[in-house]
């Protein structure tokens, strides 16, 4: 599922920077790292999955859902500096009633006890259990505006969670947020907008650029000159983590939506997999450049 090509029929590349984003060309050599396309994600195949429901229909009743037993911890950089991070450790509020998964920031809640939490300009995740999650702007009156389907839309909150539970997501990301005013606005102007039209991948891109503004976030919003100066380290226990490179911030946000999407136990079992494969090709490759080496026999 995450290796499939993009399909960029439906795309187009209106805004291609011509600088770097910061206004920074550091030149820090090269880095080792492949870039990932992947397919679309909640704007397609979640809705494949659910077909039979549409927003405000009736949904099953969901199975518990644990934030801390599902998703998965990292951290994400760009060069030296953290510009997204998800961890448990930093939770040390006590979970209140209704809560699941603990207490602060990665707390999840009913649609209905969200409603009573956000305020215009508020990023909202919508978490559930094998699914990517989905992200809106609440932009008051219990509405939000979100990326669904291919489409740029506004809905009640309620309907658009889709009986899954959700978060208010502001802290995640570390960019400074536009003001409250202005996020709104950017959400309420892209109302519509579509297929061809869209200049986002997934739902968490459309959000975040409304609330930081940030170029980064579109399709195509940074030039690919060989370099990944962005990195995704997934933290895989308590003394292990494990680091993956890529040029765009694009590419990187589709893999971490990926992982959401398979779950934390695949994502450990797949890297784990990965890195125990490497560690037997690097002791073959030391036998084989130390052809006095012995193998002991008991």
């Amino acid at each position: 599922m995450g290796n499939q090509v993009e399909k960029l029929t439906h795309l187009n590349y209106k805004e291609v920077p011509t600088a770097d984003p910061t206004g920074v060309d550091r030149d820090e050599g090269p880095r080792i790292g492949v870039s990932y396309i992947f397919s679309n994600d909640d704007d397609e195949l979640e809705q494949q999955q659910d077909s039979v429901h549409d927003l405000g229909g009736e949904h099953p009743a969901l199975q518990p859902y644990d934030p801390q037993l599902h998703e998965v911890e990292c951290s994400v950089y760009y060069r030296d500096e953290c510009i997204y991070q998800k961890s448990f450790a930093e939770e040390d509020t006590l979970p209140e009633e209704g809560d699941e998964g603990g207490g602060g920031h990665l707390s999840t809640y009913t649609p209905e006890n969200l409603l009573n939490r956000c305020k215009p300009g508020d990023l909202v995740e919508f978490v559930c259990q094998a699914q990517y999650p989905h992200w809106v702007v609440y932009v008051g009156d219990f509405q939000v505006v979100h990326l669904h389907r291919l489409e740029v839309v506004n809905s009640f909150l309620t309907d658009a969670s889709q009986g899954r539970r959700g978060r208010i997501a502001n802290q995640l990301y570390r960019y400074k947020p536009l003001s409250p005013a202005v996020v709104v606005r950017n959400a309420l102007e892209q109302v519509g907008c579509k297929d061809r039209d869209l200049s986002w991948r997934n739902s968490e891109c459309f959000a975040a650029w409304c609330r930081y503004g940030k170029r980064e976030f579109k399709i195509g919003g940074e030039l690919r000159i060989g370099k990944q100066p962005y990195r995704l380290q997934i933290r895989l226990g308590d003394k292990r983590s494990h680091t993956l490179e890529f040029q765009s911030l694009e590419d990187l946000i589709m893999e971490k939506r990926r992982n959401d999407q398979i779950g934390r136990a695949a994502v450990i079992q797949e890297l784990s997999s990965h890195l125990q494969a490497a560690e037997e090709e690097e002791e073959e490759d030391e036998d084989h450049h130390h052809p006095g080496a012995q193998t002991a026999v008991e």
